[in-house]
């Protein structure tokens, strides 16, 4: 790609990751504030969902609730992985994903036992009683995690900038879903999810920074590699 190209995803990367980190800092100052309960806009968005309740999105969110969930996702990036990596006839970046997901869920069980936030109560919850803790929401950086970086090692590798801006729409349309299903459930507060976002906005600029360093090349560089030179221009 041409150099400007590249220093515009380092830049990208930068910006997604301080964005991300203050972002974070901001929502986890205000619940520790607030003594790790409810806070800023949580309990009026808790409410407002509780007056949408109905037989038919309560199923719906417990769909969404079970395909961000720590059983069926899990086996949903294993899946992708192997399929990509043999479909691709490379590992870079089913491994990337994968690790992407890893970290996630390390950074989150981290914050977990730190933070101790608990959960709204019981009664509340549609899908059985949780009482681990909270904040941050692990279904909602789950699924941030893989429908961004998916996103990302997909289609910053087309030259065409609209497929990004329809995938990235798209990923953004299923992480709304999975937070609304956990608060609508009754398993999590708004700010839960939102420190998830922020995280996963971290790792992805973090994705961005590591995959830009180790795959783009500029005119005159040196190409290293069997499997990088058959992409190598004029070979």
């Amino acid at each position: 790609m041409e150099p400007a190209a590249r220093k515009a995803l380092y830049r990208t990367a930068v910006v997604l990751i301080g964005v991300g980190a203050l972002l974070f800092i901001a929502t986890l100052v205000g619940v520790v504030q607030s003594h790790t309960g409810p806070w800023g806009p949580d309990e009026p968005i808790r409410d407002w969902l509780l007056s949408l309740r109905s037989d038919t999105l309560t199923a719906v969110m417990i769909f969404l609730a079970v395909v961000f969930g720590p059983v069926a996702l899990p086996i949903i990036v294993l899946v992708v992985t192997v399929v990509w990596g043999f479909a691709a006839k490379h590992a870079w970046r089913p491994i990337v994903l994968a690790a992407a997901m890893l970290t996630g869920v390390v950074i989150s069980q981290i914050i977990l036992a730190i933070v101790q936030r608990s959960r709204p109560p019981v009664e509340l919850m549609l899908f059985g009683a949780d009482h681990t803790f909270s904040f941050p929401s692990g279904h909602v950086l789950g699924a941030c995690d893989f429908l961004l970086v998916t996103t990302f090692l997909v289609f910053s590798r087309r030259k065409n900038p609209r497929s990004a801006v329809v995938g990235f729409v798209g990923a953004g349309i299923g992480i709304v879903l999975a937070s609304l299903s956990r608060l609508y459930l009754g398993y999590h507060w708004l700010s839960d999810a939102l420190a998830s976002i922020t995280i996963s906005v971290l790792i992805l600029g973090a994705v961005i920074a590591l995959d830009t360093w180790r795959t783009a090349r500029i005119p005159g560089e040196r190409i290293t590699g069997e499997l990088s030179k058959a992409d190598a221009p004029g070979e």
